[in-house]
């Protein structure tokens, strides 16, 4: 997951929006790890679990990692400010983002991961043409 995140992150630096489902404990935060690691962040990762959005100054790129698992009600994200957030170049990780439908903005790419024996499957989806150049970004890194 990781390793996956630090391409991710590498071609992440135009900007994105990358939704991430899964159940409990499928790897989606590691994942976002990577992709700050990979966007050249060092320093701690922690889930915003309880703030629901954890910024990060990357560089010139602005992160936001949203876990909105403990959303009572999407209109709540009215009270964030999340449009302040929408400006180009910034990325957004958002980790349960059907929790939010029709609150946030459209993906550029979803992740999904499932369990799968003893591993686990993802199966990555472009939804715009800067996800599908993040598709072919991280193809070309492997």
């Amino acid at each position: 997951m990781t390793a996956l995140g630090e391409r991710l992150g590498r071609a992440c630096s135009g900007g994105a929006i990358i939704y991430l489902t899964g159940d409990l404990g499928t790897g989606k935060t590691t994942l976002v790890r990577g992709v700050l690691r990979g966007l050249g962040h060092r320093g701690p990762v922690r889930s915003p679990t309880f703030t629901l959005v954890e910024p990060y100054a990357v560089g010139p790129v602005p992160v936001y990692h949203l876990d909105l698992y403990r959303l009572g009600d999407p209109e709540e994200l009215e009270y964030l400010g999340l449009r302040d957030y929408l400006e180009p170049g910034v990325v957004w990780l958002v980790e349960w983002p059907e929790r939010g439908v029709g609150h946030l903005p459209r993906p550029d790419l979803r992740v999904t991961i499932e369990y799968r024996g003893t591993g686990r499957r993802l199966e990555l989806t472009a939804e715009t043409a800067t996800g599908r150049r993040l598709l072919d970004q991280i193809s070309m890194q492997a």
